[in-house]
């Protein structure tokens, strides 16, 4: 089998347009194309590389990692390169670690999805903000991925945990943490933004006699909507208070309720519903995260919301050219009637 292999990438060297590089990519795959190499075949080590062609050594590992890269071969530690699949069409292996399937992340994902191509094959993963399934799924992927995107759990150990992958392969999403210079990021900017979008409904908050914002520290939800929330009741003065969650059956007439999470959000307006309350009257909603079915809901909602198809889009856009990103994606308020 080693020979048949070694043929293979003798019979690109006669091909004045192929690098030594590209000669051994594409003979590998010829061989995995006409069957001399199968699903679990072990390569040659890099010393009988070297041997039988006479190539550099940086050579030879820098076509086994793009190979890896693609997907089509792995490494095991100490065992050395293997093929990890027959189809040898894929040019690219991407891990997706997010949050959870909400809605706004699905936008992320099929905008992520669609703008990446075809060759490409995306692998979801969902942490649900837990440390302990965080962890195990970057072990689980660690090596395996030519890329990985991953909305990070924010705090010290995720940070130690995401820079043991190298900088030109991994791009944080959603939430920002500080890597260091060289990493790449797409996030958004919570505490600030929350402050500016309450302060231009100012003047429709203040038709409340209090505002209510539903936060759980032991959610996925981001620590500067409470912090930006918080700062803006204390410097206009306001009523304001917290609440882990919204009851069925206890809503207030003159209340403006904040919803990160649409179960909330859903939950408030049902009983309004109920009540036979007017939304952007008697009682007041913002939630987060823009949908189609906000726009519609009642007379529509008023949102505070990052753009995802873009950040999927830029995401998308690093995957494919391996350029360096650096980016705070902007927030929009969204004005509607339920305020």
């Amino acid at each position: 089998m080693g020979m048949s292999l070694i043929e293979k990438i003798q019979e690109l060297q006669t091909v004045n347009t192929l690098s030594k590089h590209e000669q051994l990519v594409t003979g590998i795959i010829n061989a995995i194309d006409d069957k001399v190499l199968a699903r679990g075949s072990q390569l040659p080590s890099i010393n009988v590389m070297v041997k039988e062609l006479g190539y550099a050594r940086k050579t030879i590992v820098k076509a086994y990692e793009e190979l890896k890269t693609r997907g089509i071969v792995e490494s095991k530690q100490f065992k050395g390169y293997y093929i990890r699949t027959e189809e040898t069409n894929l040019v690219m292996k991407v891990a997706l670690l997010m949050y959870a399937f909400h809605s706004f992340q699905e936008t992320f994902y099929n905008t992520f999805r669609d703008q990446l191509g075809e060759n490409v094959q995306v692998d979801v993963f969902f942490h649900h903000n837990n440390p302990v399934i965080f962890e195990t799924i970057l072990s689980n992927v660690d090596k395996k991925y030519g890329m990985y995107v991953v909305a990070p759990i924010q705090d010290k150990a995720s940070v130690a945990l995401l820079k043991r992958f190298p900088a030109d392969k991994l791009l944080i999403v959603d939430r920002y943490v500080n890597l260091g210079p060289g990493y790449s990021f797409i996030a958004q900017e919570f505490q600030q933004n929350t402050e500016k979008s309450l302060q231009k409904l100012l003047p429709e908050i203040r038709k409340y006699q209090e505002l209510v914002l539903f936060y759980r520290d032991d959610a996925d939800y981001p620590l500067g909507v409470k912090n930006g929330f918080l700062a803006f009741a204390k410097q206009q003065g306001l009523q304001a208070r917290i609440e882990k969650a919204y009851k069925l059956g206890s809503l207030q007439k003159g209340t403006i309720y904040l919803c990160i999470d649409d179960t909330n959000l859903f939950k408030v307006v049902k009983d309004c519903r109920k009540g036979g309350l007017t939304m952007g009257k008697e009682v007041g909603i913002i939630s987060h995260n823009e949908s189609l079915l906000k726009e519609i809901v009642g007379e529509g909602i008023t949102t505070i919301s990052s753009d995802f198809g873009e950040m999927a889009t830029l995401a998308a856009h690093f995957v494919n050219q391996r350029q360096p990103v650096q980016k705070i994606i902007d927030t929009h308020l969204i004005k509607r009637k339920s305020v």
